[in-house]
């Protein structure tokens, strides 16, 4: 299996759309309940690129089946080393190393771009997610209990912290 880790470009979107949307439609690794469309991908894409925030993608056969992310954390100022990421892989590509070639790209470039603190949010029912995490040296550092809805039940967040230099 030959996967290329990349930069995402606008054709990426369908499939990075197609994978989101799988997320919103049948997990709580994102709390959307509706689904995005071609032209809200659109303007996130534009946003992050304005921002100076990367979209990477993980590549087969030319097919991206895998993305990631990071975006501001929150918005005030003394927030700006902090940033808050995100990694989807396609359904039929998850538990394939696909992930962790993800993450580990992203880690590699927040460091390059002067972050401090990567933060995950994730749902505290995801064990998963979880031990993934940890497996990059994420510590878990808050859950914030009923923080979500979805799927007709109350959902804790959890947050977990890598801090990119020590």
């Amino acid at each position: 299996m030959n996967v290329t880790i990349r930069p995402a470009t606008i054709n990426d979107l369908p499939a990075i759309l197609a994978i989101v949307n799988y997320a919103i439609l049948h997990t709580t690794s994102n709390y959307n309940y509706d689904i995005q469309t071609i032209e809200i991908q659109n303007q996130w894409f534009i946003d992050k690129k304005i921002q100076n925030f990367p979209i990477v993608v993980a590549e087969i056969n030319e097919l991206a089946i895998g993305y990631g992310t990071y975006g501001t954390f929150r918005e005030k100022i003394g927030y700006q080393y902090t940033v808050e990421h995100s990694v989807y892989v396609s359904e039929e590509w998850t538990g394939k190393g696909i992930g962790k070639l993800l993450i580990n790209h992203l880690i590699q470039l927040a460091k390059s771009q002067g972050y401090h603190t990567m933060i995950g949010a994730i749902d505290a029912d995801n064990s998963g997610s979880i031990a993934f995490h940890k497996k990059f040296g994420f510590k878990e550092c808050g859950i914030i209990k009923e923080a979500a809805f979805k799927f007709d039940k109350w959902l804790d967040l959890l947050f977990m912290q890598l801090i990119l230099k020590e």
